[in-house]
Formats: C-alpha cells, structure tokens, sequence
C-alpha cells in the first residue's frame, strides 16, 4: 500500500515493540516502521522536523537542532548589503575566535557577499565547524567571532605594498577613489577605503607610506563581524536529531522499541562538504 502527502501523527507502540502508525485519515497495523522523514532543512521537500516529534513521544531523546552548512549573518549588515551578489575568487578565510585568539577554521576558494551577510562555498564549510565550537552562541552574541578575508592570498605583504605601489605610480595624479580599480572589485572600492581611514578625495602622490601600508593591512586582513547563523530552513544539512546512542548501529533498529528503525538526517549525524552526508543517508538506508 503507497500512501502520498499523508501526515503520520504517531508511531503507535504496545509493550514495547511498534504496532502501527496512526495518520490524519487511519490507523495502519505493521510490526516494522522506518523513520526517515530527514531534518528540518529543505522544508518545501517534506521535511520540517516531523520525524524529531515522532520519536521524543515514543521515548526517544532529541539532541538540539542547529543548521549547519549555512550561510551567515554580519554584524556589519551594511557593508555587505553594499557588496550584494559580489562573488570573491581564490581568496583566504579565516575565523576566528577573538576571545582567545585561536583559529576556528580557515580556507581559500569562494565566497559571496548577500544582503544580511556571507555565503559560498567557504563559509557554509566554515559554518560547520562554527556550529560545533564550543559556547559559539555566546560569543557571536559578544562579537567575539571574527571572519577574515585575505583578498590577495598569492601575495605577501611587502609583495603587495610593490604591487600597490607600481599602481600608485601609473595612477599618480589621480584621487584615491579612482586608483584601486585595477587592484579590487568596484562593489569593494568604497568599503576598502573606510576601513582604511584614507581620505578618498586625497591624490595618490599624497598618500603616505603609512597610509599605504595600512590599505596593505586591510586588503590582507578585512575583517567582519559573525553575528549569527541563517535560520535552518537555509541550512543543507541539519545538526542534532536523534541520539544514535539509543540506535543499534549494526542493524539501525531502536534500543527502546522493537521494529523501529531510523535512516538519514533525522539522526544526529551530520558531516563537513565533500559528499558525506549524502554518504550517511545511504549507509544508514
């Protein structure tokens, strides 16, 4: 019997083994269910974190729901609203915990600026491993958690600063503003030069050496602010669900009621980018 768009309300459970599952519409009898109803990500699929309720009213404890592979929010909403769809290639990331000093996660690939923050490749990669750090809540909360973006990754600063420089030369006469196009992104120009403190009106002949060495600074160091993560329903992946301590890992079957047995996401398992989520889904099916 095939059953489509049927809400299943409740696993019915007697003595501790499956009896059925009660539906909007009927009560079916089996003495096996499967649970893969997967996490809350991707909601327009199906799944909205059903599978989560189901199994707590059978007994089943439900490890905290977090979005992982996820875009993030900044607390300097602005500046990125500015950058919208800007698309960074081949640039260095890193975040960091600024409390402490200590790198969280760094890469080098893409990313791209939207209207309430960062998302690409590198950051929904970073977002994993931010999920997973300890009292993360609390520290974004204190805008503790810094993201920093190196912008020429290829270079060193004293390659940079010839760089600069040898731009600097050809564009002499002209302002500031006008100087960096051959260096960076239009989107990008106005953001670099308030981070850099330079008068964007100032002719390039009249930038000084430590001004230079500052706009150097920031193009391997420009900084924002993590605020928060985009909400699940964003998310790829789903972080927690159900805790596979209660699961036999050899045949998937529940510790707590016979003939229940459990499949994908809606487990707390969930892993980094490179397919092995996907791979977690298939093993455990």
């Amino acid at each position: 019997k095939k059953l489509f768009n049927t809400r299943v309300q409740k696993i019915l459970v007697q003595n501790g083994e499956v009896l059925g599952v009660r539906t909007e519409k009927e009560i079916i009898q089996t003495d096996k269910i499967i649970l893969a109803t997967g996490g809350k990500s991707y909601p327009l699929t199906g799944s909205t974190g059903d599978g989560y309720l189901i199994a707590k009213n059978i007994g089943h404890k439900v490890t905290e729901i977090r979005p992982s592979l996820v875009p993030l929010v900044i607390y300097e909403k602005n500046e990125c609203k500015e950058m919208q769809g800007l698309s960074l290639r081949n640039v260095g990331i890193k975040i960091i915990d600024e409390s402490k000093n200590k790198l969280i996660y760094e890469d080098f690939g893409e990313m791209i600026f939207t209207h309430f923050g960062i998302s690409g490749p590198t950051i929904l990669s970073g977002s994993a491993h931010l999920v997973r750090y300890k009292e993360i809540d609390n520290l974004m909360k204190e805008q503790k958690i810094k993201l920093q973006i190196d912008l020429k990754p290829a270079l060193t600063e004293e390659q940079l600063d010839e760089r600069i420089l040898r731009d600097f030369k050809e564009f002499k006469n002209k302002q500031f503003k006008h100087a960096l196009d051959k260096l960076l992104p239009q989107k990008m120009i106005p953001i670099v030069i308030e981070k850099t403190k330079i008068n964007e009106e100032k002719r390039v002949n009249e930038i000084t050496k430590e001004e230079r060495r500052n706009l150097v600074k920031v193009l391997k160091k420009f900084e924002l602010t993590i605020k928060d993560f985009r909400p699940v329903e964003e998310a790829i992946i789903t972080s927690g669900g159900i805790n596979i301590k209660e699961i036999n890992p050899k045949t998937m079957e529940s510790k707590i009621v016979k003939g229940l047995y459990f499949a994908g996401e809606v487990l707390d398992l969930d892993a980094l980018t490179g397919g092995f989520n996907l791979q977690i889904a298939w093993s455990t099916a």
